[in-house]
């Protein structure tokens, strides 16, 4: 390179000496008259316009220095620019074909399975939660006034039948004892007697009244026989559990005072849920009572549990527009808590179908898609629909002609290779 720049300045010099002997010649003397004059003018300039001038000078040396090394150096050379050839095509119906020319796919990562139509059950997902049986809960309620005074069965307790809940003094309860024991020493004096047979009469109604009245304030048979058998009367009333089940929650402290009517505890059977379900309003028509639901709830993914509908509401909510459903479901393992959230699959009839594992669909957004292969380096990403049968398994209803060779594992990384074409 060197070697090429020195040659070109000599024979630049060369060419140009002729013209300057020639200049020389004619018009040396006005061609030093003419340096003198420059020199002049530029030494009567100030400092900063001498400054001005020397870097004008120096930025035409280098221009013109430029403008020779790119005369020498050839920059107009050949550059090979390789055609990009487009791998996917794009057809009217959003299909996308894609060539992988030269490329075989590791049969351990992609593998590809018939497609074959079979019959599978049409279902409807159904929202919605678990709550306790209200045929097998029971509300304890304070029915005379009182006074809490010991309680038996906190929150979650077991409790069977029969099961003392909580103890409380009562007047009225007391009262009622007393006209109780009253009425049962008149009956038993009187009936040796043949000629009061009218008064004895009288007396056994109001013992059984007076039974009536502590049945009314939450007494069981058991405590009436005690006090006829003792004939004293109890000092507190024992509230007892109506159902076998466990204290849900309780609404009352020791010491605290009741009203007639106030909640004292809620009782219930963990044995015995109910499924509250919504239907929409396009899926009215699916529904009758009886029909089988198999629910899945997130704490047992792999689980399902069947229940019946029992119910159907009459009426749509004016705020979800959806028809409330009920089924009853059995809890005797107690995996389910009230209040879990759930999802139940209503089968209203059977389809014909292509059933694919999950790894061959790909999920964009609300779209689902699966690649066939169409060649030996050829493949396609097709649009389906379809529905999900479980965790496992797809049924595809549209968008795939049966024998189709079906990507069923390693959609999801062929598939990046259809996005990296596509941008």
């Amino acid at each position: 390179m060197k070697d090429k720049i020195l040659s070109f300045l000599k024979r630049l010099a060369d060419k140009a000496r002729p013209m300057i002997d020639k200049g020389l010649h004619f018009g040396g003397r006005h061609l030093v008259a003419g340096f003198a004059s420059a020199s002049g003018l530029y030494w009567n300039l100030s400092p900063q316009n001498r400054q001005r001038v020397r870097l004008a000078a120096f930025a035409f040396s280098i221009l013109a220095m430029g403008i020779v090394l790119g005369r020498i150096t050839n920059v107009n050379r050949d550059v090979k620019i390789e055609a990009s050839v487009k791998a996917l095509r794009v057809e009217s119906s959003g299909i996308l074909e894609l060539k992988l020319p030269g490329v075989k796919l590791n049969p351990e990562i992609y593998v590809f399975q018939d497609a074959l139509k079979v019959q599978v059950p049409v279902d409807i997902k159904v929202p919605g939660r678990l709550a306790f049986n209200a045929e097998k809960s029971k509300i304890l309620s304070a029915r005379a006034p009182g006074r809490v005074e010991r309680i038996y069965a906190f929150d979650g307790a077991q409790v069977n039948i029969g099961s003392p809940v909580v103890e409380l003094y009562s007047p009225e309860f007391i009262s009622a004892q007393q006209e109780y024991l009253l009425s049962s020493k008149t009956a038993q004096a009187l009936e040796s007697s043949k000629t009061m047979s009218d008064l004895l009469g009288d007396a056994r109604i109001t013992q059984q009244a007076a039974a009536n009245r502590m049945r009314n304030l939450g007494a069981g048979d058991a405590d009436i026989k005690s006090i006829e058998a003792t004939g004293k009367a109890q000092g507190n009333l024992v509230m007892r559990s109506p159902l076998k089940g466990v204290v849900v929650k309780r609404n009352v402290e020791p010491g605290s005072a009741v009203n007639s009517g106030d909640v004292i505890a809620t009782l219930a059977d963990p044995k015995h849920l109910w499924f509250l379900g919504n239907i929409f309003e396009q899926d009215f028509r699916f529904i009758k009572p009886g029909q089988k639901m198999v629910l899945q709830v997130e704490a047992y993914p792999d689980k399902e549990f069947v229940a019946y509908a029992n119910y159907i509401s009459p009426a749509v909510d004016p705020q979800t527009r959806a028809l409330l459903i009920r089924a009853e479901i059995d809890n005797h393992d107690d995996l389910l808590r009230p209040d879990m959230f759930s999802s139940a699959k209503l089968t209203t009839g059977i389809a014909d179908a292509i059933v694919v594992p999950q790894t061959a669909v790909v999920r964009i957004r609300e779209a689902r898609y699966i690649i066939t292969k169409v060649g030996d380096e050829s493949y396609r990403r097709l649009p389906v629909k379809g529905y999900d049968l479980n965790s496992k398994t797809f049924a595809i209803t549209e968008g795939v002609e049966p024998g189709s060779r079906i990507l069923a594992q390693g959609a999801v990384l062929l598939n990046d290779r259809f996005a990296k074409q596509e941008d």
